[in-house]
């Protein structure tokens, strides 16, 4: 007997509970047809029963289900990110280039304006390189004899001197700056019209020397170029001076000088397309250095 219960049990049950679920299912269609009843109380406790049990069965599938709901939320919010920064990095590109044609504008009305000025034609040109020589102030640019760029042709910004074209060659340009030992200019006070001769010192000042004699200087004026020699035209701005020293009963008397340009900064410059005749006499017709000719400032060239 006990041999054919355990052989029957588990038939038995499954067919008594599948007894159940067709006579609820019919009780409760009976019941949607009369409108609704109350559940018999076996009903309502396998009902309470089974919900509790339901939610602890169902809290894995939901936990699953919200873990990949979040992870695709993070995927796109990943694409997102990878999108909008990229994004970014072409906007601020396309700001960068705007701000550059803004620049490029102001350089290009710079020259408008000092061709009108000095009715010399203007080559503008990037600064490229500094020269790697310490005991020389010079820097190379991008334009050269193919350009119709000739030593000795006058290098400026729209704040003023920058140097001299000294070599070039078919696409470049060596241009030694006003701050070189061996540059020098003459050049006068814009106040008093004191003349004197504005040399190169090596570092970021320069020099002004002048006749004490009736030389009326003082801190704060503005030298510029007197157009004398025939290399820079008149009126250049060269710089502003900062110091003065003791003429200590000397003829001449030197001044410190802040230069008009800031060679730190220095990016494009203007290549004036003239040469002087001292230049002419100086590097001749092929552009090599004559020996017997002079400087400007009345020293052998080296």
């Amino acid at each position: 007997m006990p041999d054919l219960l355990k052989r029957i049990g588990a038939p038995l049950t499954f067919g008594v509970l599948a007894l159940l679920a067709v006579v609820t299912m019919v009780s409760d269609r009976r019941s949607l047809a009369e409108g609704g009843r109350d559940l018999p109380w076996w009903q309502a406790v396998m009902l309470e029963i089974a919900v509790p049990i339901q939610d602890v069965v169902a809290a894995p599938v939901d936990g699953l289900r919200g873990v990949y709901r979040d992870y695709v939320s993070l995927l796109e919010v990943r694409q997102d990110n990878e999108r909008l920064r990229v994004r970014v990095a072409e906007l601020e590109e396309a700001n960068l280039q705007y701000r550059e044609a803004l620049v490029a504008s102001g350089h290009l009305q710079q020259i408008a304006s000092m061709r009108d000025e000095f009715e010399i034609p203007m080559l503008p040109t990037e600064v490229v390189a500094l020269d790697v020589k310490p005991w020389f102030r010079s820097v190379l640019v991008d334009r050269g004899a193919s350009h119709g760029v000739r030593a000795g042709n006058p290098v400026i910004t729209a704040e003023g001197v920058v140097g001299l074209v000294t070599a070039t060659s078919r696409h470049a340009a060596k241009t030694m700056l006003l701050l070189d030992r061996q540059s020098a200019i003459d050049g006068i006070v814009q106040r008093s019209r004191a003349r004197g001769i504005v040399r190169g010192r090596g570092t970021n000042q320069l020099e002004f020397e002048f006749v004490v004699r009736g030389g009326d200087v003082m801190v704060g004026d503005v030298v510029i170029t007197s157009g004398l020699g025939g290399v820079y035209p008149k009126g250049l701005r060269i710089g502003e001076i900062v110091e003065l020293s003791d003429p200590a009963g000397g003829l001449l008397q030197t001044a410190s000088l802040r230069p008009a340009v800031d060679f730190g900064r220095l990016e494009q410059v203007f290549l004036m397309m003239r040469r002087g005749p001292t230049m002419d006499l100086l590097y001749g017709e092929n552009d090599g250095p004559v020996e017997s000719a002079r400087a400007p400032s009345g020293r052998p060239s080296s």
